[in-house]
C-alpha cells in the first residue's frame, strides 16, 4: 500500500509539471501568433472574413435542408399552410403579387339609375353587366331610344322581374319566362315568406335570372286576308287622326305619309268609316298592317302595328279601334306609318286631317 501511494504521488506531481510545462509553451507561441496578426491585420484580416462568410454560406446551404427536415419543433409537416394545400381550383389569387383582386358586391334589388349624355342601353347594360332586354322588360321600353336625364330601374341581374299576383307560385313563373324553378330558388336576394314550400307574397318583386319576355304575336301572324268593300259602308271623305304621339316624319316626296310615334304605344282607331280590306304582317316594308276602303275613292293604310284587332271583309266605324302601335317590320321604333291613297295614288295626310 505504501508503494501503491508513493506510485500515486509521484504521477500526480508528474502530470502537474508536464501541463504547466505546455501550457506555457502554448501561451508563448498564442503571443507570437497574435502580435503578428495584430501587425499584419490589413493583410490577413481580409483572407479571415472572406473565408469565414464562406464557409458561412456552406453550411447554411447544406445543413440548413437537414435542419429544417428533421426540426421536431417545425408543426407545418402536418399542418401546412393553407396556400400549399392542394385544390380543386386551377387560378392561385397569390400568383402574382402586383394583381389587385377587385371585389364586386353583388347588387340585391332594383337600382334606379339616371342615363347621362351620350348613353345608350347597350353601354348601360355593360355598366351593369345585364342585357340590354333585361333593362327594357324592366322599364317596358318598345325600343332602345333613351334620352339624357331619363330614369331606368336597373335590375340585379339578367332576366326579368316579376310582380307576385295572387295564385302564383315559383313553377307557373318558371314556365312563364321559360327558366328552370330552381333558377328562382337560387338566386340569394328571393325572398319567400315560408323557406321550406317556396311560398310567395303577393305583390312582391320576384327575380327570374336568365328569364325571358315573348313579345306578343300578332293576332294575324304572318298570314294575309283581301276582302271587298261592304255595300253601304262609305266613308265621309274626312279624317280623324288615328293616334297620339309626336310626328317624327312629315310627309316629303319619298315618304308620302305620316310618321306618329309614342314610346307608350297607344290604340290605333280608324280614320273614317270604311270596310277593312287587307290584314296582314310581313318580315320587311309595312310590318303588321290594315288597309280600309272608304268607298268614296279614299284608303288609309295603318302600319307597323305590334296588334291587329279586326278582320277582313269587316266594316269599321270612325273611331273604332282596329289595333295597336308597334314596330314591326321596316321599322326603328314604336310608331304608326298612316297613310291616304287617292285613286290609288298616295297624297299629303295633312291636307285630309281634322
Amino acid at each position: 500500500m505504501k508503494d501503491i501511494l508513493s506510485f500515486v504521488l509521484f504521477l500526480k506531481k508528474y502530470s502537474l509539471s508536464r501541463a504547466f510545462y505546455y501550457g506555457h509553451k502554448f501561451e508563448r507561441m498564442k503571443d507570437v501568433v497574435v502580435a503578428l496578426l495584430v501587425v499584419k491585420r490589413g493583410k490577413y484580416s481580409s483572407s479571415f472574413l472572406n473565408s469565414s462568410f464562406f464557409l458561412l454560406i456552406v453550411t447554411v446551404l447544406v445543413a440548413g435542408p437537414a435542419i429544417a427536415e428533421n426540426n421536431p419543433f417545425d408543426d407545418s409537416i402536418d399542418n401546412p399552410p393553407r396556400y400549399f394545400q392542394s385544390t380543386s381550383l386551377s387560378f392561385d389569387p397569390f400568383e402574382n403579387p402586383v394583381t389587385t383582386i377587385v371585389s364586386a358586391k353583388p347588387r340585391s334589388g332594383i337600382e334606379i339609375y339616371t342615363v347621362r349624355e351620350g348613353e345608350t342601353l347597350a353601354s348601360i347594360g355593360e355598366r351593369f353587366q345585364i342585357s340590354v332586354d333585361t333593362i327594357k322588360w324592366a322599364n317596358d321600353l318598345k325600343s332602345d331610344i333613351i334620352k339624357s336625364g331619363q330614369t331606368l330601374n336597373i335590375p340585379p341581374v339578367t332576366g326579368t322581374v316579376h310582380e307576385v299576383a295572387a295564385g302564383d307560385n315559383i313553377y307557373t313563373i318558371a314556365k312563364k319566362y321559360k327558366v328552370d324553378a330552381q333558377n328562382i330558388v337560387n338566386f340569394p336576394f328571393n325572398d319567400f315568406s315560408d323557406p321550406d314550400t317556396f311560398q310567395l307574397t303577393p305583390g312582391q318583386n320576384l327575380y327570374v335570372p336568365n328569364g325571358v319576355i315573348e313579345e306578343k304575336k300578332p293576332q294575324q301572324g304572318g298570314q294575309q286576308f283581301y276582302a271587298k268593300i261592304q255595300a253601304g259602308v262609305q266613308g265621309t271623305s274626312n279624317f280623324i287622326w288615328p293616334s297620339s304621339g309626336n310626328i317624327t316624319t312629315y310627309p316629303v316626296w319619298y315618304h308620302m305619309a305620316l310618321d306618329i310615334a309614342n314610346r307608350a304605344a297607344p290604340p290605333i282607331i280608324a280614320a273614317d268609316t270604311g270596310t277593312v280590306t287587307y290584314t296582314g304582317c310581313l318580315e320587311y316594308g309595312y310590318g303588321c298592317h290594315i288597309i280600309i276602303d272608304h268607298a268614296n275613292g279614299f284608303q288609309t293604310l295603318y302600319g307597323h302595328l305590334s296588334s291587329i284587332e279586326v278582320s277582313a271583309g269587316q266594316a269599321v266605324t270612325k273611331g273604332q279601334r282596329i289595333g295597336v302601335m308597334g314596330s314591326t317590320g321596316r321599322s326603328t321604333g314604336t310608331h304608326l306609318h298612316f297613310e291616304v291613297r287617292s285613286g290609288g295614288s298616295l297624297t299629303n295626310p295633312l291636307n285630309y286631317l281634322q
